[in-house]
């Protein structure tokens, strides 16, 4: 068949991967000038499923509300005239109960693994360099009562498979030398020996070249005016550049997904919560982390990416802005010097922020809603880049009528 993918961030790109091992035809479609220009731009960079946890948790509501008055919080909700935001609020404070926060914890740690297995397939199918570090990953915790609460909640995660041992600061230590001067700062940690990192921008850049190559058609700097229908199936699409057609479709737009499937009858509760990250020189410095982390009483995320260093955090409810000033880093670059004093060059940060396509229950949206030829892989939050490969795979098997290798339990449309 002849397949359009819309967005070539890391999930569409992977997309593309996946339907072209499958023998089709493969058209992506994409506004910016190349791959990975948005979400997948500069994110945390961390391949974790031992950081699965959804974020609407009974915790949550408590954060969001102090958010109104203090700015150190990792969740932040910015009042806003937006019903979008209003709505999809409210469905995210309904699944921060506890029974519901274990269950997509325990569904999304599920696709995570599988997804993960399929990221190794692809590496060594292309070999494609992305300044990847294996190891593990370390979550650290500054006081005894955050450790012990992180230690009891990873059972959940333990439970689906995933190896995790619990530490006190001096095996942190241990496994990442860079801690050993602070590990005073630390009450311990946990440790995720099969969670990995590395740049997802230059992974999807790459695999982009590797399809390419092999025949997947990239039209960059076309923008998608609309999604022509006729009965229950997708006719085309109209962009700025021309009609494109094709047998069938997957939407892989992030955060444009929910507007851009309102006017086919199609609600996708997706919204986006905007991140902020810096990415900072190594430059010789002479003890940069080893391996990626998460300080987890700051939730800031923190990875090594050849001689760069990104450091992540905060998820603002601020709708589609994406604007930030020096003032917004702040935060999480304090806590990161506080734990890596000399890792990299702090004077010199490149700032970017984000927008991440969340859905209140923090699993990603697949399959078809009234247009059969229409399939959905959107709505990865915070994990597309752990997600990825392993939804490209999903929605491969459903184009093909192939039963998914992972459940799907509240991940499918209806139709």
């Amino acid at each position: 068949m002849r397949i359009i993918v819309m967005g070539s961030g890391v999930v569409g790109v992977t997309t593309a991967y996946s339907l072209l091992k499958d023998g089709h035809e493969v058209v992506v479609v994409e506004r910016h000038d190349g791959a990975a220009d948005e979400t997948s731009f500069a994110n945390a960079g961390l391949v974790a499923p031992g950081h699965a946890y959804t974020w609407a948790s009974p915790r949550a509501p408590s954060i969001l509300l102090k958010s109104l008055w203090r700015q150190d919080q990792a969740l932040r909700f910015r009042l806003s005239a937006d019903p979008a935001l209003w709505a999809w609020t409210w469905k995210f404070l309904a699944n921060c109960t506890a029974e519901k926060a274990a269950l997509n914890t325990a569904r999304k740690v599920r696709l995570c693994l599988y997804s993960q297995a399929a990221l190794h397939e692809v590496l060594a199918d292309t070999g494609v360099a992305y300044d990847g570090n294996g190891g593990g990953l370390l979550y650290l915790y500054r006081s005894q009562a955050s450790y012990e609460a992180g230690v009891a909640k990873m059972r959940i995660l333990v439970d689906q498979g995933l190896p995790l041992e619990a530490v006190d600061r001096n095996r942190a230590a241990e496994i990442d030398p860079a801690l050993a001067p602070v590990k005073d700062k630390v009450a311990g940690g946990i440790f995720a020996p099969s969670d990995e990192s590395g740049d997802a921008r230059k992974f999807t850049q790459g695999l982009a070249d590797w399809t390419r190559e092999r025949g997947v058609e990239y039209r960059f700097g076309t923008s998608i005016e609309a999604i022509e229908t006729e009965g229950d199936r997708v006719v085309g699409l109209r962009t700025d550049r021309g009609r494109l057609t094709a047998d069938a479709y997957v939407m892989a737009l992030g955060c444009d997904s929910a507007r851009m499937a309102k006017p086919l009858g199609v609600r996708l509760p997706v919204y986006p919560i905007k991140g902020y990250s810096v990415t900072l020189p190594i430059d010789g410095r002479n003890n940069p982390p080893r391996l990626g982390g998460v300080d987890e009483d700051n939730l800031v995320a923190y990875a090594p990416m050849g001689e760069r260093l990104r450091i992540t955090a905060t998820a603002d409810f601020a709708g589609y802005d994406k604007t930030h000033r020096p003032s917004d880093f702040r935060t999480m670059l304090a806590a990161a010097r506080d734990l890596f004093p000399d890792a990299a060059d702090y004077s010199r940060p490149a700032y970017w922020a984000g927008l991440r396509p969340m859905t209140p229950e923090g699993t990603p949206i697949f399959g078809r809603a009234r247009q059969r030829n229409l399939y959905f892989n959107t709505g990865h939050g915070h994990m597309g880049w752990t997600m990825s490969c392993g939804s490209a795979r999903v929605t491969a098997d459903l184009i093909a009528g192939r039963d998914p290798g992972v459940p799907l339990d509240g991940m499918l449309l209806a139709h």
